[in-house]
């Protein structure tokens, strides 16, 4: 009989599970406060982190244009809007939501978060989308041996990684540099952000005989204060490369990163 138990926690929070933002939600484009609200609700679009809904009377509404057209969701019916700030400004990023809305959406508005310069939690800025209320990320110094391979190649070795545990994704195994072999590494331009853990500094691609595998490791040299563990290590995607643990070789998980 296949296993039904997963080997990492899985997200718990239903589509349109509906909750309220006990924190102080604060944007910004161009300057210009666009929103400060502490009466937020956290919607949740999939299940593995939620999106803020604002309530327009906590939303500058000199700031909002309307475009005369609306949009249709589980969630209710919108009517689009823009933003505008001087001569900055920002198509259909706004839905504000109608009477029809799902219980305790009614009158407020969903901002694109890209649309906007920047989202702060009191006064700490956040990033890519809210915190999930229901996950955790916690990083733990561990002595277990990790090997990474890739075709058969060893691309790191360490008996002092730092293991990163997130609700929702599989283990993470971030190793000292000195326990990576960077000659199969080849830096990349590519860069993202995490909501818990920053912004990252480096990412690299692998060659092996010839062949490069895109962005499989990546490193945040600046992470968020509760991930400083983290700080310069480097990690892989565990979808991608072989792992070893303590000798016994993982099967590669299935993700939104696969």
């Amino acid at each position: 009989m296949e296993d039904t138990v997963p080997d990492y926690p899985k997200a718990i929070a239903p589509v349109d599970h509906v909750e309220p933002v006990p924190r102080r939600i604060r944007a910004f484009l161009a300057g210009e406060q666009v929103l400060d609200t502490t009466r937020a609700r956290y919607v949740w679009e999939w299940p593995f982190y939620p999106q803020y809904y604002i309530p327009i009377a906590d939303v500058n509404h000199d700031l909002l244009v309307d475009e005369q057209r609306s949009d249709e969701s589980r969630r209710g019916n919108a009517r689009m809007h823009g933003l505008r700030v001087g001569e900055t400004s920002r198509d259909g990023c706004a839905r504000w939501y109608g009477t029809d809305a799902l219980p305790g959406l009614t009158d407020t508005v969903r901002f694109e978060w890209a649309a906007l310069d920047g989202w702060f939690e009191e006064d700490q800025e956040i990033f890519v989308h809210p915190r999930n209320p229901y996950a955790r990320v916690d990083a733990l110094r561990s002595s277990r041996r990790v090997r990474v391979e890739l075709d058969g190649t060893v691309l790191a070795e360490s008996t002092s990684p730092v293991l990163v545990f997130e609700t929702g994704l599989p283990t993470r195994y971030y190793l000292n540099r000195t326990d990576v072999n960077f000659r199969h590494l080849v830096p990349s331009a590519t860069a993202t952000a995490c909501a818990y853990k920053g912004r990252t500094s480096d990412y690299w691609s692998v060659r092996i005989d010839g062949t490069v595998h895109p962005d499989l490791a990546w490193s945040y040299d600046f992470p968020t204060a509760a991930l400083l563990p983290i700080a310069g290590l480097v990690t892989f995607y565990n979808e991608k490369v072989d792992l070893i643990v303590d000798g016994e070789r993982l099967s590669r998980p299935k993700t939104h990163f696969s």
